[in-house]
């Protein structure tokens, strides 16, 4: 593979990108999943983005494909579905091969989450079955580590983003990434010449936040800066979950002296293009909502070029949030329109295809598409550019 590549899939209101790098071992991680059934969808020509996947996807030496690393950035249902159908869960000893006319389930070498795995099921935290299978595995593999006090062979690892504030981390050292924290190995290889992943999010409680507001499973979003090295340029990936006003917020006090640390090339849409990513107001209950300029500075720090996609249905101009238009608009601010994808909409909405972004010397690429070299723009710094509103 000459490059590394990102791939955004349509997954309607729901996330899911494959990250594949171009070192020797082709190194695999996806982020989320909403691979739907048939019977989920009133559209019965939606794209079949598992049979995508797994074409991406290398094999072991038993011909099962495999991903090295799995992120889950909250347990919504539209970030979790399909993995029972299509992932396998528990030890390879009980890996069950195809029947006729079945496809292999993927292995995942490790998993990549936060400590609300351990939050049960309640009227307050509402899981979907996938949702309650991936914390279950979860609970398996660190359980592994802790009954062996070492790091699990492939197919057992996890590893924990953030620590719990309950405590249940406090013994788990070995697995947990703390927030703020960057690393480079994947699936027990170091790859620090090609990637390093920082970790903003999910951040702790802040003073005078409610714990109703703070359980909630959008506040607990993975938040990753992910760059990828190639020749002389980085190109910077900010993958959010579903981090909504308050969160960008506090990233930008915290890194408005440092915003290398929010600079990016690619952007995702925080909650699938949701308003609510940029302010407190409700658009059907406030005449004239505002948006926080804090929160708006946070997710301008464009670099030239930059990309952001919107991980969503089509975008109309209507009152449906997410997808919002009025989210939209504020991001086009910030991108020329042409860089402003929507993964229904690409190509054409009605007809789509999964968003493949080369990941170049050049920076990011659309494929099929060329840009300008940026190799003497990786020492000049980002645009660093705070857009004002209204």
């Amino acid at each position: 593979m000459s490059t590394s590549k990102i791939i955004f899939y349509p997954v309607n209101n729901g996330a899911m990108a494959l990250l594949k790098l171009n070192d020797d071992k082709e190194t695999t991680i996806m982020v989320d999943m909403n691979i739907r059934e048939a019977a989920d969808d009133d559209d019965e020509d939606e794209y079949d983005v598992a049979n995508h996947l797994r074409s991406q996807l290398k094999e072991d030496d038993y011909g099962r494909p495999y991903l090295d690393a799995f992120v889950l950035s909250h347990n919504d249902d539209d970030h979790i579905k399909g993995i029972q159908n299509h992932f396998h869960l528990g030890s390879l000893d009980g890996y069950k091969e195809p029947e006729e006319g079945e496809k292999p389930k993927i292995i995942i070498n490790e998993i990549w989450a936060t400590s609300r795995f351990w939050k049960r099921a309640s009227d307050s935290n509402k899981l979907c079955d996938d949702a309650k299978a991936f914390n279950r595995e979860m609970k398996r593999r660190v359980k592994i580590f802790e009954n062996t006090k070492k790091i699990p062979n492939a197919s057992d690892r996890a590893l924990i983003i953030g620590e719990d504030p309950d405590g249940k981390t406090d013994d788990l050292d070995d697995i947990v990434m703390e927030v703020g924290s960057s690393f480079s190995e994947v699936n027990r290889q170091n790859l620090s010449k090609k990637i390093q992943i920082k970790i903003l999010g999910p951040l702790s409680q802040q003073k005078n936040e409610a714990d109703e507001d703070f359980n909630k499973k959008n506040r607990g979003s993975v938040i990753l800066l992910i760059k990828i090295k190639e020749s002389g340029y980085e190109n910077k990936l900010l993958l959010p979950g579903d981090a909504e006003v308050l969160v960008w917020e506090c990233l930008w006090g915290k890194y408005k002296n440092n915003i290398s640390n929010l600079e990016y090339d690619i952007l995702l849409a925080p909650h699938h293009c949701s308003w609510h990513s940029l302010s407190y107001d409700s658009q059907s209950q406030c005449d004239n909502p505002e948006v926080s300029e804090d929160a708006e500075s946070a997710l301008s720090q464009a670099k030239e070029g930059a990309y952001i996609i919107s991980s969503s249905k089509p975008i109309k101009n209507n009152d449906d949030d997410p997808p919002s238009f009025a989210a939209k608009k504020e991001y086009l601010v910030i991108v020329k329109k042409k860089h402003f994808l929507c993964t229904e909409e690409y190509p054409k909405e009605g007809d789509v295809e999964p968003i493949v972004l080369k990941l170049t010397s050049f920076g990011p690429q659309l494929k099929g598409q060329k840009s300008k070299s940026r190799i003497s723009q990786a020492s000049s710094g980002p645009v660093g550019q705070a857009f004002g509103h209204g």
